[in-house]
């Protein structure tokens, strides 16, 4: 991995879902760009992950995954020592916590909304548009359909305004 003049190290130019998953399947431990507002939706076979920037990706952490979904412009930068990877991990360890918050409501509909308006907070409506329903089924624990539903509704209020 090549450095600029500062010293810093240049990011990962991953251009297919493809490219991300042959690192993850390589154990190659990278982070989430804690520069701009990316992320990584991480799908595993009964569940996903999100990680956001900052967080580590690959390694031991991602080794069952299945798919993977870019969120924004994805920019994917290798830790350069020790000290940025456990950073990384702990940031991984909290973008789990955030999720698991949003998860921890009885209700599937309330669960899926949750997630929807985090993500349209933080990446706006047009990214979120972006992504899949069962990314975003995959991540609180609910059916694709409660996800569609809940996004149907919410362009018929936003065209009747």
């Amino acid at each position: 991995m090549a450095a600029d003049i500062l010293g810093n190290q240049k990011p990962l130019e991953l251009q297919s879902t493809d490219e991300i998953l042959q690192h993850l399947a390589d154990k190659d431990l990278l982070m989430v760009n804690s520069r701009r507002r990316n992320g990584l939706i991480i799908c595993k076979q009964f569940y996903a992950e999100f990680a956001g920037p900052g967080a580590a990706v690959g390694g031991f952490f991602d080794v069952d995954c299945q798919a993977v979904i870019p969120v924004g412009e994805l920019s994917l930068v290798p830790p350069e020592d020790q000290e940025e990877r456990q950073k990384a991990y702990l940031i991984r360890r909290q973008w789990i916590r955030l999720t698991h918050e949003l998860t921890d409501n009885p209700l599937p509909q309330q669960r899926a909304q949750m997630i929807l308006n985090q993500f349209e907070n933080y990446f706006g409506a047009e990214t979120i548009q972006q992504i899949p329903d069962e990314a975003f089924a995959l991540l609180v624990g609910v059916l694709p359909q409660t996800v569609r539903t809940l996004r149907y509704n919410l362009e018929q209020l936003s065209v009747k305004t």
